[in-house]
Order: C-alpha cells, then structure tokens, then sequence
C-alpha cells in the first residue's frame, strides 16, 4: 500500500512538472471585482483546494466558472475584499499567485491548506448533543485540568455540536503530550458531553493530523447525521431553507445540482466542501452571487462516473447540501469581544453567558500576540430574543474590553442611541473560584 501511494504520488509530481498550473489574476476586465483564472492539470478535490484557499484569505466570490471534464481543469472566479473592493494588496496577490500556481504544494495535500503545524497546542475533537451551557462546561473543565485554550471553532446545528480546540499547558504553554493525561482530559470532557443518559453519541478524540479546521467541522458534523431533519426544529421557517433541487440530466450522464439561499460569506467552501467529501466530482458549474440571493448550479457525477442512481441518494444529496449551507446560519447576536489574552479566559466568558441565561450557537477563539479575539453567537436559552438588560448585566462583569454587539432590531435594542453597537468597559474580569461554579458535574 506505501509502495502504491509513492508511486501515485511521483506520478502526481510528474504530471504537475509537464503540466504546471497557471494563475491570471486580472483587475481590469470587471468594472466590480478582481478576476482570477486557475488552469491546472485536473484531479479529484482540487476545486476544493482552490475555493479553501481563496475563502481563508476571507474574500467574497461573486461569480464562478468551473469546467474540469476531461485532464484538464478551468476556474475563473470574480472576487472582492469582505468591503465589496477589488483586490489590490500586492501582498495578497502575491500570496495567491504563489499558492495557486506553480510554486505551490496545493496539489499534494488538501489536509495542509492554510493550516500551520505547531507543536505549542494540542488538538481536541469533540462532537455530541448541543445544549444550553455546552461550550461553558467543557471550557470550565479545561481551565480546571489546567488546559488553556489557545483557538477553538464549535458550530451547532439540528440538535448536534462540534468543536474543534487548540490547547496547551497552562504552565509550560505548549502542547500536551503525556498519554495518561491526555487520556483523563478525554475522559473527563467526554463525560461533560454525555450530559445525559438520554443525549445521543458524544465523542472526544485527541487529533494529531493537521487539519483545515472548518473542513473537518463539516465532516464531523456529516459523520454525526446533523443532516437528519429534527421534525419542528424551529430553527429556520420553509423561507429560509436554502431551495436545493437534484435532477439527472440523461443525455450527458449528469446529476445537475441547483441551490438556491441567502448569500454569506463561505457559502461556495461549505457546498463544494460537502459534495467533495460526499465523494461527488463536480465537472461544471456556475455561481451568482452578486446580489443578496446565491445561486449555484453543479453537474456532478459519483467518483465512481456514475450519476445519482435514486431518489434516496437525491434526497441524502439535498439534505446533506442544506445542512452544510445552515451550519454557518447563527439566529441571535453576535458578540465580538477583545481583550488580552490569559489562562482561563474562554471560561470565565461563557461561565458570564451561561448565568445570564444565554446559549452559544457559534465560536470562534483565536489568539495572536498576546490578545485574544473572541466572535460568539448567542440566543436566550429559552428562546426569547435576547433583550438589552441582559447585554447591561454582561457589561458589569466584563472589563477592560471592547465589545460589539452585532444583530438585528427584535435581537437588541439598546437604550443609547450614541453608540448601539460598542460598550467600553473599565475594570478587568472578575476572577471567580470554580468550588462556586455548580453547574459542572463530577468529572471523575
């Protein structure tokens, strides 16, 4: 099996040496946006590799032409900055250039796109039954087990959570390596993600492959069946579920693929991601995007050539697509806060949520010379929308950091019309003893 995988992958070198990608990017043919050609020798997830790579860079694709039938693969894709501008950066174009084209290493390894291996943390992987308090528990038991966070990402979605988190010694600040202790942090975070005995599968494991985190969130979340509809979810009404249609186009041994959905930034990565992964090879395709509607359309065949043969597969198609566009679509307020970073920080932030009744749907922890970035996405655990007293009562345990709040009119309302989006608070976090914090069960 080594020798077989060496020998495909020297064939892959020696084709890409005969074949070597080509990058044209071009500011001047669309009044609206840069445009940038990819040709490159074709293979299997390489459109993939292409979208990650331009999605990491957090650029809006506006339009797309894809064409791969046969050995040879086409891209042409119109983007702008998160503002809506045209790339001009000379930084940002290089780096483009170098990792599309002949320079870079894309075509080897998917698993290491935009994703740098570190030995300062330690990998975490965690999936189970989402809840109120969820993400406060198992960051509460990290800080106690003397495991600082130093990144994590945790979606949730029909009923279902998973995480991916950085971690190191609170002590040393690098990565946790001793077998026994790695063993009692799985068991002790795996018994926080039970919950209960009525709670579905829940699952830990302690990652050591270098992994484009939202990828693999997708294929946790996949393996996880997030995709079978909770009756009466309640989450999203039939208006805004992404329309996605599959029909097979016979003459041509196609399935033609057709989603319709509000656009958002990471809309193409999250489809193509999933119809890669689902082991579909697209062939054609063509995206709009430049209104607040998306519109993507695929022909597809299985890597196997063959086009989808049931109805059955159809709707695993459908289903499968319009959990991975929903994943990404967080009800409620998104709270932005920035502070300098400390051991026990996430902690002490959720643990601030939790008492005040709030759920997180969505995070993103990042760290990075010392300050720590944090976005949430939060909702009343009972539903309600979340209402400007409960933001004040956060605002008097938070200190020292800015904090935007980020919703819509029913999600918050405050009183000042000077400044409704940002709070300055003087005074640090209070530091608080977990021997109070009851809300976390035995570990033991």
């Amino acid at each position: 099996m080594s020798f077989s995988h060496d020998m495909d992958d020297e064939y892959e070198k020696l084709c890409r040496r005969m074949n070597p990608p080509r990058v044209v990017i071009d500011n001047e043919a669309c009044k609206n946006a840069t445009v940038i050609r990819v040709d490159s020798a074709n293979k299997h997830g390489i459109l993939l590799e292409v979208v990650q790579i331009l999605t990491d860079l957090n650029l809006i694709v506006t339009k797309a032409y894809i064409s791969s039938d046969g050995g040879w693969f086409m891209d042409v894709f119109n983007v702008t900055d998160q503002d809506g501008n045209k790339i001009t950066d000379e930084g940002v174009l290089d780096y483009i250039r170098k990792s599309l084209g002949p320079e870079s290493c894309f075509a080897s390894s998917m698993r290491s796109v935009g994703v740098i291996q570190s030995m300062d943390h330690t990998t975490l992987e965690l999936s189970g039954t989402d809840r109120p308090g969820l993400l406060s528990e198992v960051s509460a038991v990290l800080a106690i087990l003397k495991c600082n966070v130093v990144g994590a990402e945790m979606w949730t979605h029909n009923t279902r959570a998973a995480s991916v988190m950085h971690i190191n010694d609170e002590e040393t600040g690098l990565a946790i390596t001793d077998p026994e202790r790695l063993a009692s942090i799985k068991k002790s975070v795996c018994n926080v993600l039970k919950g209960s005995i009525k709670s579905r599968g829940s699952r830990t494991v302690v990652s050591h492959n270098v992994t484009h985190i939202e990828r693999r969130l997708h294929q946790m979340m996949f393996a996880d069946r997030d995709y079978d509809r909770v009756k009466d979810d309640g989450v999203l009404d039939d208006k805004q579920r992404p329309d996605v249609n599959v029909v097979n186009w016979y003459d041509k041994d196609y399935s033609v693929v057709t989603i319709r959905s509000k656009d958002r930034p990471k809309l193409l990565f999250d489809t193509v991601c999933t119809l890669t992964d689902m082991q579909y090879v697209v062939y054609h395709a063509s995206i709009d995007a430049e209104g607040p509607e998306a519109y993507q359309e695929y022909y597809i065949r299985h890597i196997d050539g063959s086009p989808v043969k049931s109805d059955a597969e159809s709707q695993r198609v459908i289903q499968c697509l319009e959990a991975a566009i929903e994943r990404r679509v967080s009800e409620g307020l998104k709270l932005e806060i920035c502070t300098t970073d400390r051991v026990g920080l996430l902690s002490d932030v959720t643990r601030i949520f939790r008492e005040n009744s709030l759920t997180v749907t969505r995070a993103e922890v990042t760290t990075k010379a010392g300050k720590a970035v944090n976005t949430f996405y939060v909702r009343e655990a009972s539903g309600n929308p979340v209402d400007s007293k409960t933001i004040e009562s956060i605002r008097q345990e938070i200190g020292q950091t800015i904090l935007k709040v980020k919703g819509t009119p029913e999600d918050f309302n405050p009183g000042s019309q000077e400044s409704p989006t940002r709070f300055l608070f003087g005074g640090l976090f209070k530091s608080r003893s977990f021997v109070n914090f009851k809300l976390i069960r035995s570990c033991s």
